[in-house]
């Protein structure tokens, strides 16, 4: 029995399925992958919901719901058997795969195997045993791929690029080329950065997505009128579709304007009201036109009302995003901020003792330290800790602006403990760690030594 199972694991890893792909490398969580699958407008159109069904299969079985992925199998099988009659069994070996991993797993080894063999039959047609160069699984591959995000983007494309190769003019290859360029973002840009998607929307002029998408890169090029008049255009064509508001509000808020992306985020939560990527994407909307009256207001007595109501309604989406979903980054963290603002110490430390328990990527993890050590020097007063965590940002070192705040605040604190408690030992600890970061000098003047001269450097108070 045991000879069997091996000898059916190794025809399983063989064959061309998610299950062989790695989908799941990389920091994107299920719940990310989830929400791209289900609620981006990229897979909706009839001719993709054979891709969707695959992968929430394979997300029901990482989450150990087999009879929810079998079921979803069935649909894709549906789905191909109505699209894509004259090609169903080619489109059907993906599909086919999952079933073969999906038993197996579940410990139904003669299903699993009955699997293997149909997909074994239809490959060996085309001199392969368990797998076949197809463009059309490279396209399968190249859309899972895109869904999964992050690095996923460099696989995708390496996909539709062979799919191309075989099949130039097609319309579904060139868009998943276009996108899969577009998400690797690489700067400075190539000699045409727009070209893939130019390209793109020639083939697929009803595609708004690509649109939105093409516009965010002229945006980044400095081309702005050029970039929201497609945005202004996807809209009016397209104003159900989540994927191409969101993708249009990002655009208005990278101008500055979180009012407009609002109103477009407004719009896709009345068709996803319960999308907990809606809600935060609201939510830090909001904080962003807090963030614009409280500079405007600086240095005034109190704050106006409407501030308070801005506060209030992004506090209620960050509140519903992370009741939808509490592993969402930032979410916490921007809770813990406003609950500060409002003196709820409480509840304030409850959000950053949350935010700081996820698995957060460097940048997120440095900015966190910058924000509860703003939180511990400013409202709770507490010195110690928020030097502990000032460190502990500047060693993780992996934005320079932020490491640059962080230096600039331990510098000040520094100064202020030396003027009025002298040398004790935390404020000798936290002169060398800044020495260290100054390459074995002090932090002062060219004609300063040491601590005194510490004292009469006034370059690095560095408070916001």
């Amino acid at each position: 029995m045991r000879t069997t199972e091996n000898s059916l694991e190794s025809c399983l890893r063989l064959l061309s399925c998610h299950f062989t792909w790695n989908l799941l490398e990389g920091e994107r969580s299920l719940d990310d992958i989830e929400d791209s699958v289900c609620h981006q407008s990229e897979l909706q159109k009839t001719e993709f919901k054979a891709t969707k069904y695959n992968l929430l299969a394979y997300i029901h079985h990482h989450r150990g719901r087999s009879q929810e992925a079998l079921a979803c199998l069935q649909q894709a099988e549906e789905s191909i058997r109505q699209e894509h009659g004259d090609q169903a069994e080619i489109r059907s070996l993906v599909t086919w795969g999952n079933y073969a991993w999906v038993y197996y797993h579940m410990g139904r080894l003669s299903e699993a195997q009955a699997y293997v063999d149909k997909v074994r039959r239809v490959c060996e047609r085309f001199s392969s045993p368990y797998r076949m160069q197809s463009p059309e699984l490279d396209c399968e591959e190249g859309w899972s791929q895109l869904k999964c995000g992050g690095d996923h983007a460099e696989r995708a494309k390496v996909c539709f690029e062979k799919c191309l190769e075989k099949d130039p003019k097609n319309p579904e290859f060139v868009s998943g080329l276009a996108i899969s360029s577009y998400r690797l973002e690489k700067w400075p840009p190539p000699q045409n950065p727009t070209e893939a998607l130019r390209n793109a929307i020639r083939l697929n002029p009803d595609n708004q997505y690509l649109k939105v998408l093409l516009a965010l890169k002229l945006q980044k090029m400095k081309k702005k009128d050029e970039g929201e008049k497609l945005v202004q255009e996807a809209v009016e064509k397209a104003l159900c579709a989540p994927e191409v508001l969101c993708g249009a509000a990002r655009l208005y808020q990278k101008k500055g304007d979180p009012d407009q992306a609002i109103r477009l985020l407004t719009k896709a939560l009345e068709r996803l009201p319960n999308n907990a990527y809606l809600h935060a994407y609201i939510g830090g909307c909001y904080r962003m036109k807090v963030l614009q009256c409280q500079r405007v207001q600086n240095g005034t007595y109190g704050e106006r009302e409407d501030v308070w109501e801005l506060r209030r309604q992004a506090m209620d989406h960050l509140q519903r995003a992370d009741e939808l979903n509490g592993s969402l980054q930032h979410v916490c963290s921007y809770l813990a901020c406003f609950h500060a603002q409002a003196g709820r110490y409480e509840a304030a430390e409850y959000y950053f003792q949350r935010e700081f328990s996820k698995e957060l990527t460097p940048l997120d993890q440095q900015v966190l330290h910058l924000r509860y050590g703003n939180f511990q020097r400013y409202n709770m007063k507490c010195e110690s800790k928020a030097i502990h965590h000032f460190m502990e940002g500047v060693k993780i070192n992996h934005n320079p602006h932020v490491t640059e705040k962080m230096k600039n605040k331990l510098q000040a604190i520094a100064k202020t403990r030396l003027l009025r408690q002298g040398e004790d030992p935390e404020t000798l600890h936290l002169l060398a760690f800044l020495q260290e970061l100054n390459g074995g000098k002090w932090p002062a003047d060219e004609n300063s030594d040491g601590v005194s001269g510490y004292l009469d450097n006034e370059s690095g108070t560095g408070m916001d």
